[in-house]
């Protein structure tokens, strides 16, 4: 419930407290949970930033001190660039032949993508997201036409509600697929495409080396952030989809490094 009374203390000790329990939130969350304004709220979190505690993203914050290690879960990862995940999506989509194998990786962004596969008709859709065959699953228990053929690769769940290990590895070791649209935790000119989960790289190195042509979608907030775990060089990606939000020396470099840099327009 909104309570304007509260002192700016005792609001960003309760800031700190939701992003520590969900890893993630948005500013928008917070103007209606505490019914103040935009500005209080930057304000809020640039304070909990010179603490320390937390991290600014777009739209919001993230928690601070977890390092390379740190994986918040799909629900709180959903909540940020809403909008760009979903140009992003589009822009993916496009890229996608009817009749096509089309492995997805486990993500938001590639969740969003998935939705928009319904779209294309006679695909098999190979993933390792819980989430993604949930959505898949359910569009086709309501009678939707074109819904893809859906390979679950199986495996043990991840925060992020990826399958992976063992299992995973093996299951897609023995595919070949035509298209890999891939969701990253970070990107860098130095470690390439990065996870926190050690697995999780293991799983995403196989799914790479099971597609002809590797699709990375992957917004502004991402360059920069660097995971546990290097699972790709920015050589292997046949195509880096982003928003124009990516600062123009990001840019030079993936244009450098990648296949195609497609630059999806999201601003102004």
């Amino acid at each position: 419930m909104a309570d304007q009374t509260l002192l700016a203390a005792q609001r960003q000790a309760l800031i700190l407290e939701a992003i520590r329990r969900t890893g993630a939130i948005r500013v928008a969350e917070l103007v209606e949970q505490f019914g103040v304004s935009d500005m209080t709220i930057r304000r809020d979190l640039d304070a909990l930033v010179r603490q320390g505690t937390v991290e600014k993203v777009h739209g919001g914050a993230v928690a601070a001190g977890t390092a390379s290690t740190f994986e918040p879960g799909f629900d709180a990862k959903s909540a940020l660039e809403e909008g760009t995940k979903a140009a992003l999506a589009d822009a993916a989509v496009r890229l996608v032949e009817p009749g096509s194998v089309v492995a997805l990786s486990a993500g938001t962004t590639t969740y969003a993508v998935a939705s928009r596969l319904l779209e294309v008709p006679e695909l098999t859709v190979v993933t390792n997201s819980l989430r993604i065959a949930d959505l898949l699953w359910a569009a086709g228990s309501e009678g939707r036409e074109n819904v893809p053929t859906l390979l679950l690769t199986g495996g043990s769940p991840t925060r992020s509600a990826a399958l992976v290990g063992a299992l995973a590895d093996q299951t897609v070791r023995s595919l070949h697929v035509d298209l890999l649209i891939l969701g990253v935790h970070g990107v860098s000119e130095q470690a390439g495409l990065t996870t926190p989960n050690l697995a999780e790289a293991q799983t995403n190195r196989a799914l790479i080396a099971s597609a002809r042509r590797t699709v990375v979608v992957a917004d502004h907030t991402k360059w920069g952030v660097v995971g546990l775990s290097s699972f790709a060089t920015l050589a292997e990606v046949d195509c880096f989809i982003t928003d124009d939000a990516l600062p123009a020396a990001a840019r030079g470099v993936l244009a450098e490094a990648v296949g195609e840099l497609l630059v999806v327009p999201t601003t102004g």
